[in-house]
Order: structure tokens, then sequence, then C-alpha cells
């Protein structure tokens, strides 16, 4: 490429920064880092009334998290700032005047009232009402005075009455559009600040921002920025609509949305995925790099990174597709970096001093490889803190040719293997256990599962009886077997009485 790559996202500060988001600031960032370029951040929050208080910090900490390094922007600095819309507010007033100057645009003094009442009178019509340009028939000078006086009044773009407006998209090819489809949509406010559709064109030229990526909802309006574009003189940078993702909801599937209280970033950081995992995730809805490959990391997607590879058509955000990138990225850390990770989510079901540290590594040595998210740990091992309620079927395991009979027998057979080692380990139970099956002439199943299930309360668990045994210690496993016969023998004498 001739010129050095400048990108930038610039989202809203209305709140947590959602997937979609994320994914257009991903796209936005590998663009720039593939062709050694920059990345900007910007905050636009010219919609005041929408801005909610510290979402900008949010989404710092977001990009942040996500390690998407911008290097200019608002807390970071740079050459062309403010990085910030409003504290940018000096620049474009002047920009729209000389706009004025140029035939791009004129002063509106239509007020509210007035434009409903001509709205409402076309829509009577059953035509589709656009602002019908009758303050262009001021003469310039005769508007400039009435704005010098303080008359109230907006700036709005002027849309050549005929003709098309276009531009070329990476992705998209060339858009055009009749130009009298569209409308002269405002430019500056009443309150003197700009819309986004002048302040996403003046601060992206002032950026010298060379490529911009955005959602395919703003495709209808790109042509109007061209439009501007082209009214200052100033050469347009390369576009790249970036089609919607979708999510799954009872059935049907819609656009992701905060509103509808579908996951931020940071909500999936709070649930235990790991940051890589989301990142690689969400860099394949809608795009491919080719082959067979799914799983990268950030530095190897900054290097696979093509616009090519993206598609025009919509994704779906599949929770369980990022749950199996999760689990794949989980059983890759080492060991240490899982325990680590796993120590606080197991704690939340356990408490603090649940487990002492010999047990805690026991149990995560089980738990690495069944674990796919995090927030799954507390329901995996609450078990360990309290005996659930659970129905006696359990001990009915065809493969095992147990039944609540055979359970009980099982039972009395492991009872004195646990009564008896002096040292509470896995190789004294083992011994002991297996010991007690063959004196009692039965298999392995018909004693281990029956006791896997009186001490756990589970169909399954994250090791089996003897793990089990260990993790809980003798009082708990013996208190909990001895609870197990009880409910057996009264559940067998009540299907013989």
């Amino acid at each position: 490429m001739n010129k050095t790559v400048r990108t930038r996202f610039a989202p809203s500060p209305t709140g947590y920064l959602h997937l979609g988001g994320l994914r257009t600031a991903l796209y936005a960032y590998l663009f720039a880092r593939k062709h050694g370029g920059t990345f900007i951040l910007r905050i636009e929050d010219t919609d005041q009334e929408r801005e909610v208080p510290g979402a900008a910090e949010m989404i710092y900490r977001s990009l942040r998290a996500a390690g998407l390094r911008y290097d200019e922007g608002p807390d970071v600095g740079g050459d062309f700032g403010p990085y910030i819309q409003t504290q940018r507010k000096p620049l474009y007033l002047p920009l729209a005047w000389e706009l004025v100057e140029r035939g791009g645009a004129y002063p509106c003094f239509c007020t509210r009232e007035q434009l409903d009442e001509r709205r409402a009178q076309a829509e009577a019509g059953e035509k589709t009402w656009k602002y019908d340009k009758r303050c262009l028939a001021i003469p310039p000078a005769q508007a400039k005075e009435r704005a010098d006086a303080g008359e109230p009044h907006v700036i709005r773009q002027n849309v050549p009455a005929a003709g098309t407006a276009g531009f070329d998209d990476l992705l998209y090819g060339r858009v055009e559009v009749p130009c009298d489809t569209l409308d002269d949509t405002v430019l500056i406010k009443a309150d003197g600040l700009p819309t986004y559709n002048f302040a996403n064109v003046v601060d992206d030229h002032l950026m010298a921002v060379t490529h911009v990526m955005r959602g395919t909802e703003y495709l209808s309006s790109a042509p109007k920025y061209d439009l501007l574009y082209r009214s200052f003189g100033w050469e347009p940078p390369l576009s790249l609509h970036l089609p919607v993702v979708m999510i799954a909801d009872q059935g049907a599937v819609r656009k992701l949305s905060k509103r509808k209280g579908d996951p931020s970033f940071e909500d999936l950081l709070a649930q235990g995925y790991l940051r890589d995992a989301v990142i690689n995730y969400i860099a394949l809805l809608g795009w491919s790099p080719g082959g067979e490959r799914e799983v990268f990391s950030l530095a190897e997607l900054e290097r696979a990174f093509d616009e090519k590879g993206l598609s025009k058509s919509p994704s779906v955000f599949d929770i369980q597709k990022l749950n199996w990138f999760n689990g794949e990225y989980v059983r890759a850390l080492p060991f240490g970096d899982y325990l680590a990770l796993a120590k606080p989510w197991i704690e939340r079901a356990l408490g603090a001093d649940g487990l002492d540290p010999a047990r805690l590594r026991r149990l995560c040595e089980m738990l690495h490889s069944r674990t796919d998210v995090f927030d799954q740990l507390p329901g995996m091992v609450d078990f360990l803190a309290k005996m659930p309620a659970y129905d006696v079927a359990l001990y009915t395991h065809k493969k095992m040719k147990t039944d609540p009979q055979v359970a009980l027998a099982g039972l009395k057979a492991a009872l004195p293997a646990l009564e008896g080692p002096r040292e509470w380990t896995e190789a004294a139970l083992h011994e002991a256990l297996l010991a007690a099956v063959a004196a009692a002439g039965m298999k392995n199943g018909q004693v281990l599962w029956p006791l896997r299930v009186a001490l756990t309360g589970r169909e399954s668990s994250p090791g089996g009886a003897i793990e089990m045994a260990y993790l809980l210690g003798k009082d708990q496993s013996l208190t909990r077997v001895r609870a197990a016969m009880a409910r057996l023998k009264e559940t067998n004498e009540g299907a013989n009485p």
C-alpha cells in the first residue's frame, strides 16, 4: 500500500463493549498490524443523551483486556488528538460553514413544530418524508446574518437533487444510490455539536484515517459521507462494511444487542472464558483464514488476517462453539496456570479453606481436562462441601450390574476398607478397596460404583470413588457411606415388606 495504513475504532460510550463492536475493533486492529500501520481509538460522544457515565473507561478497559493495543487514543495520546469528539467541538462549526460556502451544506431555521407539521402532511398523502430543502432558498448572506444574530438553526447537508452518489467498498465493491432517495440530514445540531454523519467524516480526514471498518448498518449513509468528502475536496478513506453478528434466540436469529441482554466481552471474561479463546472465536465470525485450522493466537491472527477472507453473509454467535474453543485453550494451559485460574472458582463452592493445597492440586489435576468454561467449576465440585439430595435410582447401573440390593452389599464390603487405612492416601485406599472387592467375591463396579454415588450423589464426578474418598477425607467419607447404607436398607425393606 502506498500510504501508511491508519485504521480506527470509534465506539459511542453507551455501555459495555458488545461482541459485534469487539469484532469491528479486532478487524481494524488486525488490518493495521498486518500492514505495519496505526490503530486508533476515538470516542464518539456527540449523542450526549445516550451516553452512560463511565462507559468510555469501560471501553478502554475492555480493549486492553482483549489485547488490542491502540497506538493513539484518549488515554494514550497521539499527534491527531483530541480523541474524544466533544473535546473537538471547536473544529466542526468552522468546517461546516466552509462547507456552506462550498455549496455542500446550508443553514436551516425550520422549527421542530414546522417539521412535524410538514412530515404529517407527507404521511397523510402516503408520501415518504424527507427534508424539502426549504431553507436552501434563503440567500446565503441573509442566512449567515440570521445565524450570527443567534436565531436557532441547524446546518444540513446539501445533497444533489439528481444523479447518483456512491463509494467503493473493499467487500461489496461499488455501491451507488440515486441522490433523490437521500435526505439532507443535519450535520450541526442546534446546540453546536456535530452529528455522527458529519463528525466521523471530519475526524477521519483530520486523523488521516486510510481505511474505515464499520457495520453494514452504515452502508445506506456511506454515499452521503462520500458526498461530504467530495464537497470538501478531500480524498475519502477506503471503506469496508462488515456484516452483522447474529445470535440464536428461542428458535429465531437476531442481531446481537446489549438491550437484549446479550453478553459483552467483559461478561464473558467474568464467566470464566479465556481472553485468547474469545478473540480467536470472534475473529472467525465472518472471516476465514482458509484451510482447516481454527485455533490462532492473537499474534498469529495479526500475520494471517486478510480482508479477502471476509464474508458478506451475517455470522451467528454460537455459545457452544465458543465453549469448544475455550475448552481447547483451557486444556492447553500449563497446569500451574490452570490451577491459579481454577482456584477462585473452586473456592466459590468450597470456601477458601475447603481443601488443603495438596487436595486442591489433586482436584485440579482431575478437572483440567474436563473444564470448558471456568464458571462450570463450582457446580462440578459443590458436592464436596455438602452432600446433595439424590435419587436412589442412581445406584442402578446396567453396565456395572448394580441395583439397590447389590449397592448395599457393595457398600457393606467397602465400609471396613474405608475404616481401616491409617494413612488416607489414594494408594492405600486403592489397595484396601480392591482387596475388599476380592474378599466379597464381587466385581469392581459393584463396589466402586455404589461407593462413588454414596460419596458424591452424582452420576458423574471429577474422578472415581477412590479419588473422591481421598478428597473428602476419612470422616466425611465414612459419614456419607453410613448414611447411604441406611437409606439403601430402608429402600430395600420397603421394596420387600
